[in-house]
């Protein structure tokens, strides 16, 4: 790969601009980076151009002109791009967002040298994603990945073994919070209160309350009895809580979906390996 010391003259191509991809693109553009985007549908080309991004259907043309290739595609299109880009990214920096498939198997489908896998969340969509990044921290490579996607977000190194508790705590955990707003919400209409008002009180109070645990870096249980008085209105609806198990029922989302994940995974892999060799 190119090596670049100033990141304005580092080419990303984006195969694949979805929802993820097209974030992604938005915001590496908005950092400096030159990007290319792929896309196969018509509608996907026009709407990253009106973005001021470059657009295109060809793959190999669009790594061909880069430095870093980001694969953003879905788990079943993998054997077809790598049939078409095999051979054309083994001296690129290749970071991967296709969910459950390893570097290992990226690395033999690519033919690819330097491999990264990065999760984002939805949140990559307004530029605050929470975003896991694995592979070789060397100090080079490493920095780039992680500064492509700090311009979308925040970003935490783990090991390869902890992106499906990551998808299943992080990836998933906005549906979680919309639940919970929601939920909140619809008690707030049921006793008289007005949804818009609602709504807004119960999202400034979850971003506040976010904002102070990490200001304060204070484990949640000491903000929860900071707020609790005795015989007061929050233990109230805390007792609600605890009889409807609704603490260890969030212990038990993060272990189930941390097990569907793994189990995902697995096949997602199967799936990869036999259309490597029978590509559709």
């Amino acid at each position: 790969m190119r090596l670049i010391a100033d990141l304005n003259g580092i080419r990303v191509a984006v195969l694949g601009a979805g929802r993820i991809g097209s974030s992604l693109a938005w915001a590496l553009r908005k950092c400096g980076f030159e990007v290319i985007a792929t896309a196969r549908r018509d509608e996907t080309l026009e709407s990253v151009r009106r973005l001021g991004i470059t657009a295109i259907r060809n793959n190999r043309g669009a790594v061909e002109s880069s430095d870093v290739v980001v694969i953003s595609v879905k788990p079943y299109q993998l054997p077809h791009l790598a049939s078409e880009v095999r051979g054309f990214v083994n001296d690129k920096l290749v970071v991967s967002v296709v969910a459950g498939v390893r570097r290992a198997t990226l690395e033999r489908a690519l033919q690819a040298n330097t491999v990264y896998r990065a999760m984002p969340n939805i949140n990559i969509r307004i530029g605050m994603s929470a975003t896991a990044l694995s592979g070789v921290i060397d100090g080079v490579n490493s920095n780039i990945v992680e500064k492509m996607f700090k311009c979308a977000g925040t970003t935490y190194w783990v090991p390869e073994e902890w992106l499906d508790v990551w998808t299943a705590l992080v990836g998933s955990l906005p549906a979680y919070v919309a639940v919970i707003v929601d939920s909140l919400v619809l008690g707030a209409i049921s006793m008289g209160f007005p949804r818009d008002l609602a709504t807004k009180a119960v999202l400034d109070t979850i971003k506040a309350t976010a904002e102070h645990l990490s200001l304060r870096t204070v484990h949640p249980a000491e903000l929860r009895d900071e707020v609790t008085t005795p015989g007061g209105v929050t233990i109230e609806g805390l007792k609600v809580l605890e009889s409807r198990g609704v603490p260890a029922s969030m212990i038990e989302v993060i272990e189930k979906s941390a097990m569907k994940a793994e189990k995902l995974g697995s096949s997602i892999e199967d799936l990869v390996e036999k259309l490597m060799k029978n590509p559709i």
